[in-house]
């Protein structure tokens, strides 16, 4: 499975043969040890280190429920006739299927897949940067990009990435689109960053979005398990970062969940976080299933975020 699709979550693994993730862990470090693959948090990718980026194939298998997931919870953030900046991403494309049916918006975007899932949006306007095409991701890069984008001036920005932590915020293991994805940030008033639990604690070559310039973060609910993943929660909500949690992918036959969020854009009820920064949030729609997470032990940690996702 890896070696077919670049990446792939534990889940998912645990899903498809039938086993438990613990199951799993042992044979992903089994594979390791021989060199087979590289483990990254939640999840495998083929070996690489830093440098190795997937091609978009590789990207849209892994973590595909969570993405849903976390795009439906996000597309709650945006009103009608807003303004906003959509990033290259294969989370950031479920978001745009979701904004079609937002009246009035303009999306300005370097992804062609963001575009072509708005294509056929009547009510909605989309304004695609100049650059040079990426091929891997479908995106638009280089200086034309980024002179685009100069005077321009939006209300959020929604970008995805390779990895998040707490110490350097969003970053991506491409040069190019790190700096285009900087140019989108600068655009924006808000920036709301989208990524699911495989990419907390993942740190690559090229960062984007430090932590203090994240407004919001909208993520999928880890596994009970994963101390690292609630860990990093924990220290991004330290910093001030608004964390909305989406329900993930369920067990065998249930299929993936929201933590009780509507599909349609009805007001949400924020809850903020220790630490939250001043002039940021506060303003707008606002995340329903915000969940605070306070000073607990890991273990704890990842028994509130089950709990509130029950409630």
């Amino acid at each position: 499975m890896v070696r077919a699709n670049g990446a792939v979550s534990l889940r998912e693994l645990a899903r498809v043969v039938q086993t438990s993730e613990v199951t799993v862990r042992r044979d992903v470090r089994a594979l390791e040890a021989e060199g087979l693959l590289d483990r990254r948090h939640g999840g495998a990718v083929l070996p690489g280190g830093f440098t190795r980026e997937s091609g978009f194939p590789q990207k849209s298998h892994l973590a595909s429920a969570e993405k849903t997931a976390i795009a439906d919870l996000a597309a709650g953030l945006v009103e009608e006739g807003e303004a906003i900046v959509v990033g290259a991403g294969t989370t950031t494309q479920e978001l745009a299927r979701r904004l079609a049916r937002v009246p009035g918006l303009t999306v300005v975007t370097n992804s062609l897949l963001v575009a072509q899932a708005l294509a056929h949006a009547n009510r909605v306007e989309v304004v695609m940067t100049g650059g040079t095409l990426r091929g891997s991701n479908y995106a638009l890069v280089g200086s034309g990009a980024e002179q685009s984008l100069q005077g321009l001036r939006v209300s959020r920005a929604f970008l995805s990435g390779s990895g998040l932590t707490a110490e350097r915020g969003l970053s991506t293991s491409n040069m190019l689109s790190a700096s285009v994805d900087r140019a989108l940030v600068q655009a924006a008033a808000e920036v709301v960053v989208l990524a699911d639990h495989t990419k907390l604690g993942t740190d690559t070559m090229f960062q984007t979005v430090p932590t203090d310039v994240i407004t919001r973060l909208v993520t999928d609910e880890p596994p009970a398990h994963d101390d690292r993943a609630a860990t990093e929660l924990q220290a991004l909500a330290d910093q001030g970062v608004q964390i909305a949690v989406a329900g993930g992918a369920a067990g065998p036959g249930q299929g993936p969940g929201v933590d009780s969020v509507p599909t349609g854009r009805q007001p949400r009820r924020d809850v903020p976080l220790p630490g939250q920064r001043r002039g940021h949030g506060g303003q707008g729609p606002q995340l329903r299933s915000a969940a605070v997470l306070g000073d607990q032990q890991p273990g704890e940690r990842a028994a509130r975020v089950a709990d509130l996702r029950r409630r």
